[in-house]
C-alpha cells in the first residue's frame, strides 16, 4: 500500500520515516524495542479507522493498532506496514445522572479518571495513569477499584467497533452480542475500538498511598492473608523488591528487600484505620503514607522518559504460605538484574462475582495474580534473566496454569492459550472467524481462526 494513498484517504495526519516526529510517534512505553513502521496513521474518527483498515486489508499490509504504546510485547508498532494511532481519539461525553460515560480509546487512564472526579465518579482501570483506555479494557483491566467494582470490563456496557471488513458496528448484550463477550478480555482480535461506554461509580475520596514494610516470609505471607480477608472496598498491590531511594525511605533501607504496597481503601473513610490494622501489626512500618486523598492521586506523576526494559513472566497462584515467601525472597536475590521485582495482588471480591463464562476473562476464582520481572539496562542483556523469570514463574505455578493477557511479553503462543481455558478459546476462536477470518488483527495476543 502506498503512502500517498493512505494520506489521501485518512483527515488526520500520516507520518513517516522522514518526519521529524517519525521516532517520537513510533515510540513504545517499553524500551529495547526499535520497530520501524513505514506509516502511523494518526485518525481522527471512526471513518478514518475504517479507512485505514479496508486500505491495509486490501493491500496485504501489516497492521498495527496503538492506543497507549503500553503493550508488554511491543505488539502497538510493527516494523514495516501501518501503525493505526488511536491517540486523537480523545472525546467523552458523561452522563453523571446515568452514571455513565462514552470514552475514547485515545485517553488515558489518569486522563479520564480526573474528568470523571469532577462529577464524584470513578471506573476502575489498571495502576497506571499513562495506559491506554484501549488496550487495558479489552484485555480486563485490573486495577485500584478490582475488589471493590471489578474489572474495567465489568463496568463496560457497550463498544462502537470497526470489524475487518471496514463496518463500525455497536457491540453490546444485545447488538453482537458474542463479540462484546470476545472484547471483554480477548484483547485486540476483533477490530478497532472506536469508543467505549462504561458505567460510572460514586468514589471520590478514597484512603490510599504507599505502605513499606521490611520483606520477610512471615510479613510476605501474612500481608496476603491479611488482603485476602479483607472487605472488598480495599484493593491492595504488594511489590516485593529492593528498596528505591526514594526521600522518605531511611537511607538504611535503600537496595535492601521491602514490601511496598499501594493500598486503595475505596469504603467509608471512617472504617479504614479498622482495615488496614492488621496490615500495619504485621511489623513496624518502614512507611506509612496511607491517608484520604481524591481518587485521582492514586495515579502519581510519572517520568515522561522512563522507558524500562524487563524480562518478565505473568501467573496466578492461589495462595502463598511462609514457605512460598522464602523462596520469593530467595528468588529475588539470587537475581543479578539492576531490579528484580515480585508484584503479587490479591484479587477476590467483586472480581470472582462475576460467572465465569460472562466474559472471555476466564480467571474470576483465582486467588493471586503475579508478575515477577527483571528490570536491566539494555535489550542485550535480557537473555539470562528471561531465564530467571521463567524459573522463578514456574517454581510459583507449581504446575498450575493461567495467565492475564494484559501482562503477558514474549511468552509465546502456548502462554497465549493459557490465558483461555479450552472452551474459552474455542469461543473465541469461532469469534474470530466469524469477525476477522484472515487474521488483519495479528499483531496482538493473537487468537488464529
Amino acid at each position: 500500500m502506498s503512502v500517498s494513498a493512505l494520506r489521501s484517504s485518512v483527515a488526520g495526519r500520516v507520518i513517516t520515516p522522514t518526519d521529524v516526529d517519525y521516532d517520537e510517534a513510533r515510540r513504545l512505553f517499553y524500551g529495547g524495542m526499535d520497530r520501524r513502521p513505514d506509516a502511523i496513521a494518526q485518525v481522527v474518527d471512526p471513518g478514518d479507522v475504517a479507512r485505514v483498515v479496508t486500505l491495509t486489508r486490501d493491500s496485504g499490509t501489516s497492521l498495527a493498532v496503538r492506543s497507549g504504546g503500553h503493550s508488554v510485547a511491543g505488539h502497538s508498532v510493527t516494523d514495516g506496514g501501518v501503525v493505526l494511532d488511536l491517540a486523537g481519539l480523545r472525546a467523552y461525553d458523561i452522563d453523571p445522572a446515568a452514571g455513565t460515560a462514552w470514552v475514547g480509546p485515545g485517553l488515558r487512564a489518569g486522563e479520564f479518571t480526573v474528568a470523571a472526579a469532577e462529577h464524584g465518579l470513578a471506573v476502575g482501570f489498571g495502576d497506571t495513569g499513562s495506559v491506554g483506555i484501549g488496550g487495558l479494557t479489552l484485555g480486563g483491566g485490573v486495577g485500584y477499584l478490582s475488589r471493590r467494582y471489578g474489572l474495567t470490563i465489568d463496568d463496560l456496557l457497550a463498544a462502537d467497533i470497526v470489524t475487518a471488513d471496514g463496518q463500525l458496528v455497536r457491540a453490546d448484550v444485545d447488538s453482537h452480542p458474542e463479540l462484546f463477550w470476545a472484547i471483554r478480555g480477548g484483547g485486540g482480535n476483533f477490530g478497532v475500538a472506536t469508543r467505549f461506554q462504561f458505567r460510572l461509580h460514586h468514589v471520590s475520596t478514597v484512603v490510599g498511598g504507599l505502605l513499606v514494610l521490611p520483606a520477610t516470609a512471615e510479613v510476605i505471607a501474612g500481608f496476603l492473608a491479611a488482603a485476602a480477608e479483607a472487605p472488598e472496598e480495599l484493593t491492595t498491590i504488594a511489590n516485593v523488591m529492593p528498596a528505591p531511594p526514594m526521600p522518605f525511605l531511611p537511607t538504611d533501607y535503600h537496595g535492601q528487600l521491602v514490601v511496598l504496597a499501594m493500598m486503595v481503601y475505596a469504603g467509608e473513610p471512617d472504617g479504614a484505620d479498622r482495615v488496614l490494622a492488621p496490615f500495619r501489626a504485621l511489623a513496624t512500618p518502614i512507611a506509612d503514607l496511607v491517608q484520604p486523598m481524591p481518587y485521582p492521586d492514586v495515579y502519581p506523576p510519572e517520568d515522561e522518559n522512563y522507558r524500562p526494559i524487563a524480562a518478565s513472566r505473568n501467573l496466578f497462584i492461589d495462595a502463598v504460605d511462609a514457605g512460598t515467601a522464602t523462596m520469593i525472597l530467595d528468588r529475588l536475590r539470587a537475581s543479578d538484574a539492576v531490579m528484580a521485582v515480585a508484584q503479587l495482588r490479591v484479587l477476590g471480591g467483586a472480581v470472582a462475582q462475576v460467572p465465569d463464562t460472562a466474559t472471555a476473562y476466564a480467571h474470576r476464582r483465582r486467588r493471586i495474580m503475579v508478575n515477577v520481572a527483571a528490570l536491566v539496562g539494555s535489550p542485550d542483556e535480557l537473555d539470562p534473566h528471561e531465564q530467571w523469570a521463567a524459573d522463578f514463574a514456574a517454581a510459583l505455578q507449581n504446575g498450575t496454569t493461567g495467565a492475564y493477557v494484559n501482562f503477558l511479553g514474549h511468552d509465546g503462543a502456548a502462554r497465549i492459550r493459557e490465558a483461555y481455558p479450552s472452551p474459552v478459546w474455542e469461543r473465541l476462536v469461532d469469534v474470530k472467524r466469524q469477525y476477522d477470518p484472515d487474521n488483519l488483527f495479528r499483531s496482538n495476543l493473537n487468537i488464529t481462526a
